[in-house]
């Protein structure tokens, strides 16, 4: 989740890290047993006069599957879900009618399940979780793989 939006000019920031939860300062093992209440999400810093809440969101939407509410790919359970958090009525509101163009585009056939929630505390991954695609690129790339992958069978199954 976090190359693409790093790509992007206007990006200041991409934080990998945990919101939503129950448990102050939780560890990637923690929210990973699925037990803190936490779903794995971004903080994105961006300068507002180079790109729009807007154009977040577009970038958001080609990121995950919007009709998986247990997860996203491979990953699988809560702290995965499909998310939106906002932090004031204009991002809100700015969710809420990219998720209906969404829903209204009959590109998928299942229903948009991706939730639209206030912003809670949010807790930084530890450093090895920062960058993952950069520190790690072998691994990226085959989890990048297994998403395409699992996109195509996603896309075909809308298709039937």
């Amino acid at each position: 989740m976090v190359q693409p939006f790093e790509e992007m000019e206007g990006i200041e920031k991409v934080i990998s890290g945990y919101t939503g939860g129950h448990v102050s300062h939780p560890t990637y093992e923690q929210v990973k047993s699925q037990e803190t209440g936490h779903t794995e999400a971004v903080l994105i810093e961006y300068d507002e006069t180079k790109l729009s809440y807007d154009d977040l969101l577009m970038i958001y939407w080609q990121q995950t599957d919007p009709t998986d509410a247990m997860g996203q790919f491979m990953d699988r359970g809560d702290s995965y879900r499909p998310v939106i958090f906002y932090y004031n009525e204009h991002q809100r509101l700015s969710a809420q009618k990219s998720k209906k163009r969404l829903e209204e585009s009959g590109h998928y056939s299942q229903p948009i399940v991706t939730q639209i929630e206030e912003a809670k505390a949010f807790y930084p991954a530890e450093e090895e979780h920062q960058q993952f695609y950069k520190k790690n690129p072998e691994a990226y790339a085959a989890e990048k793989e297994q998403r395409r992958k699992w996109a195509a069978q996603k896309e075909q199954e809308n298709v039937s």
